[in-house]
């Protein structure tokens, strides 16, 4: 076969793209799960006739019936522990909390039982649990809407704490989640839903313990997650036109987090800002900032920077909600203060 022949073989042996979004993703990972496992169903409020606050499970409960997408009562700490109750019993629950701010209703269920039960009963017990919640500021819809509070379930002991911030984790880290004999915590971030992107017609399933570097760069590391992954990376190019080459560390799991991957990169650069749409004081953010001084401070050029939501609840005004989470400009700022360049 000649060059073109080999090029046209080889192009039609790669799996076909797919145009979709963030929120379709999330859809097609739930389907996916239901159609491979009899025992997988999804539980929470308004998931079945009404679709989902975000739409994400619209259509599903037609397609698989009531017995697997249940709508639930106002009760987030009644359904959170239904759900804990039937993984211990063998079955593997989807529970979807519409934001993090209505999780705090269930956190007694969440950190004194689901992630209590391996080490009180001595390893005979488990809780192969799946708890879905968006988070993150954007919308316009207030204080109670808006929080970014996964850092805190990143500070418990016994589970696991993921947030997907591309459309190929979005469609991969559910099944992976579901594989995994203790409860897992994914944090969808709000204004992520409706962004659009290809993705591989068979993607799967992907691996939900290591950081991944979005960007390469040689002068500074930029770890963040989630929401604001985008932001840093359009902060990175930015900051191509004043010479300052930005690494860009995707931290993807924030428990556990990939302190290989944040230490290799910070080694390498010398110099790391975080980015964290939670607020700044006893933050994921700070913990990260510790853990860099802990590994690698004799090899840092200059202090760790932060960028973080300004220390108040997230205001309703577009104008104020934008100035008090992290954008686009404030790292870039903040990139060049580190170099002295602000």
């Amino acid at each position: 076969m000649n060059e073109m022949g080999d090029a046209a073989k080889q192009e039609s042996d790669l799996p076909a793209m797919v145009e979709t979004t963030y929120r379709e993703a999330v859809k097609e990972a739930i389907r996916d799960a239901l159609r491979r496992d009899d025992r997988v169903f999804l539980m929470g409020e308004d998931v079945g006739r009404y679709g989902g606050c975000y739409a994400v499970s619209k259509g599903l409960l037609a397609e698989f019936g009531p017995e697997r997408i249940r709508d639930t009562p106002l009760s987030e700490s009644g359904f959170t522990g239904a759900g804990i109750g039937a993984a211990m019993a063998g079955m593997r629950p989807i529970v979807e909390l519409m934001t993090v701010n209505f999780s705090l209703l269930a956190l007694d269920q969440i950190l004194n039982t689901a992630a209590t039960v391996r080490h009180m009963s001595g390893n005979q017990f488990g809780v192969p649990l799946v708890i879905r919640m968006a988070t993150g500021a954007g919308r316009q819809l207030a204080a109670q809407h808006s929080h970014s509070l996964e850092g805190w379930y990143a500070h418990i002991p016994g589970i696991k704490v993921l947030a997907p911030a591309t459309i190929e984790d979005a469609r991969g880290m559910l099944w992976t989640a579901l594989q995994d004999p203790d409860p897992v915590l994914i944090f969808e971030n709000v204004m992520l839903y409706n962004m659009t992107g290809r993705l591989e017609g068979d993607a799967g399933a992907v691996d939900i313990d290591k950081a991944a570097v979005r960007r390469d760069g040689e002068d500074i590391t930029l770890v963040t997650y989630g929401g604001s992954l985008w932001k840093t990376l359009a902060a990175a190019s930015a900051l191509e036109g004043d010479n300052i080459s930005a690494e860009v560390l995707d931290l993807r799991s924030l428990r556990p987090l990939d302190n290989d991957a944040i230490l290799t990169s910070v080694r390498k650069t010398r110099r790391a800002l975080v980015v964290d749409e939670a607020w700044r004081s006893g933050s994921l953010a700070a913990e990260i900032c510790a853990r860099i001084v802990e590994g690698a401070f004799f090899e840092l050029d200059a202090p760790i920077g932060r960028v973080c939501s300004e220390e108040v609840p997230i205001p309703y005004a577009r104008h104020l909600e934008e100035a008090a989470i992290p954008q686009t400009p404030k790292i870039v700022s903040a990139v060049k203060a580190i170099f002295g360049k602000a």
